[in-house]
């Protein structure tokens, strides 16, 4: 660790990195087209989240990061969001795999940060890698899309599944770690929404992938994981299908909040060019920010509520019971689709003027319903499985 990073470390808290996350709003506000012009998050901003501290807010301390709670980095993310949720968005999946290599053998910590501790990983854990086990490791191949943030990345994250083999019956889903030089990034991504996101697609041909740097989502479950700090700090012992999840739904709810903003900002002085009616005195618009604004701090709360039973679990050396797990995967899934739902109203009560493209309420509206086609954010699919559990079937999923 670098003299510059130990000291950055003893003076940041969580209010000094929401304070950070806070003064880049009205910055984030003027590039938000930047970004969507250049299909990627301008790399004068990812600079500027690098030097407030952000990346290294669940990155494990022997690594120069802060080790922090949760909330702090969901707090920062939602803040983010307010302005531009591309922004939010790689800031979500790039900073958590800052947590998730907490998970894999310390080896392949070494691999990434041993020269640079500010190193990022981008993801594609789509199970679609072919894999071929040869000694020592394995050989590689695939395509990958929805690699958010990749341009800015060192390393990815990718998904293959290791056949069955006699001694091991079961299809076993890994994660594997991959290096820029090992895959090439195509440029694929031409969208409606989280257009500053670059997330491009990835292909690997025939790559080696040294055992230790794979990870197994069976002991991501079950709690089994090789990382050294994976044992001992409370942080790295909660479920990866709890943290993960949230960090595709959350920016969702600060891009909310972002809706709300430009929506006070243009209804509280509109008046209708037909009828001369003021928007701020019309009761369906008052009921829609309401609504929006009561939806925002109650999925807030249940974010807060969920991750601090997770930690105190974890601090007790304690496991959330499956239930639980299952509750608080649900209620992460859910979440683009109930903010969907009121920033559409939003969107309705703004007249004309909110359909053209440079309205900031546009930008959210397109960005939460392209968030809401992630996999994680299948509210039926995880609701299906929650509500079966009520009713006395065997849980289905192992990613919680």
């Amino acid at each position: 660790m670098t003299a510059q990073e130990s000291s950055l470390q003893q003076e940041v808290t969580h209010e000094v990195l929401l304070q950070r996350a806070r003064d880049m709003v009205p910055y984030l506000e003027e590039t938000a087209a930047q970004a969507e012009a250049e299909r990627k998050v301008p790399e004068a901003t990812i600079a500027k989240m690098h030097e407030a501290g952000f990346f290294r807010v669940l990155q494990p301390k022997r690594w120069g990061g802060y080790e922090m709670d949760p909330q702090v980095f969901f707090d920062v993310q939602m803040t983010l969001a307010e302005g531009c949720m591309s922004t939010a968005w790689i800031y979500g999946v790039i900073a958590v795999h800052n947590w998730q290599i907490a998970l894999f053998d310390l080896k392949a910590q070494e691999d990434i940060w041993k020269d640079d501790t500010s190193v990022l990983i981008a993801s594609s854990y789509m199970p679609v890698g072919k894999v071929v086990p040869v000694e020592g490791g394995f050989k590689f191949s695939g395509r990958w899309a929805f690699s958010s943030g990749c341009d800015h990345c060192e390393w990815v994250f990718l998904g293959g599944v290791v056949p069955p083999t006699e001694s091991n019956p079961n299809p076993d889903y890994r994660t594997f770690l991959v290096p820029r030089s090992d895959l090439k990034i195509v440029d694929t991504w031409h969208t409606f929404g989280l257009k500053g996101t670059g997330s491009n697609d990835i292909v690997v041909e025939d790559a080696f992938v040294p055992d230790y740097r794979t990870h197994s989502s069976l002991d991501g479950f079950q709690g089994t994981n090789p990382g050294i700090d994976s044992k001992t700090v409370p942080l790295y012992q909660i479920p990866f299908g709890q943290l993960f999840p949230r960090a595709v739904s959350g920016s969702t709810i600060g891009a909310t909040q972002g809706a709300i903003n430009a929506y006070r900002k243009v209804a509280s002085k509109r008046v209708g060019s037909n009828t001369g009616s003021k928007t701020a005195e019309d009761p369906h618009a008052q009921m829609a920010v309401a609504r929006a604004q009561a939806l925002v701090d109650s999925l807030k709360l249940t974010l807060e509520s969920n991750f601090a039973q997770l930690m105190s679990d974890a601090r007790n050396g304690e496991a959330t019971d499956m239930n639980s797990r299952i509750q608080y995967r649900f209620e992460s899934a859910q979440v683009p689709e109930q903010c969907l739902q009121e920033v559409l109203e939003l969107q309705k009560m703004c007249g004309g003027r909110a359909i053209f493209t440079n309205s900031p309420l546009q930008r959210f509206t397109l960005d939460i319903l392209a968030g809401r086609a992630h996999v994680a954010n299948n509210p039926y699919q995880f609701g299906k499985n929650y509500g079966g559990v009520q009713l006395g079937l065997d849980n289905a999923d192992i990613f919680l």
